[in-house]
């Protein structure tokens, strides 16, 4: 069923919002300002922060939502992903052979093909972006962190990391930060991109929030909505969510789901700044006004 974004579900979300922040400060006794280590003012000033977000394409919002927007505008914006574990070699080189011919964003593979995604894209301008903990989240910090380390040293200039969601929903807000941060620190050390996935098909809207304020203290660059490999993805009320909770200054990722160019717009709509699909290609050719085909269409997560 396709969602209509429009101002009454905006209001919704910043009600929502509102309460369940406003609930948190006068459980945990802080105010606002301490909600953040890095406050917006902060954010200005730090330009290697700006430099990750702005290349990673939240820059060109407003181009895509135009009227002239073209299919490589929309390309630019989508992570290319291919995730599922019994994927081949062969099906790691189609995907990176068609990210360098539309110029997606990234590409988005398991750590095991981050070399050889790597070596297939040196020279195209892609990056290769890999998840970490994935896809439950319930490995440790530290190991989380070397699989960070791991995966830059093998060539990824993004990571997609899941948060502790056992830990979120025990309310042990502490532990999530402190394991976001011990990823984002690994990949800040050598300039790379932070997406912080927290599952919202698993949480309450109360928790969607507490995760989002946990991953801006710890320093990340996104939020991510989903792994695509739990009970749902991204829907257009948890993209305006999360983006209501982290300002203007957050990445928002919408993962797990989005099927169409229709779908994808909605998201964009509601604050997406990057849309992960295995049916790149798919939104690409309906952005140019191609038919697709059968194959593409197809989700493969």
């Amino acid at each position: 069923m396709v969602v209509a974004y429009d101002g009454e579900l905006e209001r919704l979300v910043e009600q929502i919002t509102e309460e369940i922040v406003a609930r948190l400060e006068r459980e945990r006794g802080i105010d606002q300002a301490a909600l953040c280590s890095c406050t917006s003012e902060c954010f200005n000033r730090c330009p290697e922060r700006i430099k990750r977000v702005v290349d990673a394409g939240a820059a060109r919002i407003g181009l895509v939502l135009g009227a002239t927007a073209s299919a490589r505008d929309w390309a630019s914006l989508i992570d290319h992903t291919l995730l599922k574990p019994e994927a081949t070699e062969s099906d790691i080189r189609r995907l990176c052979e068609e990210a360098a011919r539309y110029g997606f964003a990234s590409v988005c593979v398991n750590p095991f093909w981050v070399k050889s995604a790597a070596c297939l894209l040196r020279g195209t301008g892609v990056p290769v972006c890999t998840v970490i903990g994935f896809p439950l989240g319930a490995t440790l910090p530290d190991v989380k962190a070397y699989e960070t380390r791991r995966a830059i040293f093998d060539g990824a200039h993004e990571v997609d990391m899941v948060i502790n969601i056992g830990a979120l929903k025990s309310g042990d807000d502490c532990t999530v930060e402190y394991d976001i941060r011990a990823v984002v620190e690994a990949a800040h050390e050598h300039n790379v991109l932070c997406k912080v996935i927290i599952e919202t098909a698993l949480l309450s809207d109360e928790e969607k929030v507490r995760a989002c304020l946990a991953a801006k203290r710890a320093g990340a660059d996104y939020v991510k909505t989903s792994t695509g490999f739990s009970k749902g993805g991204a829907t257009v009320a948890d993209v305006a969510l999360m983006r209501q909770v982290v300002g203007e200054e957050m990445g928002v990722k919408a993962s797990g789901g989005v099927r169409d160019l229709s779908q994808a717009r909605q998201m964009i709509e509601a604050g997406a700044t990057r849309i992960g699909a295995s049916v790149g290609v798919k939104i690409v050719q309906e952005a140019g006004g191609q038919n697709s085909s059968s194959q593409d269409a197809k989700p493969a997560y």
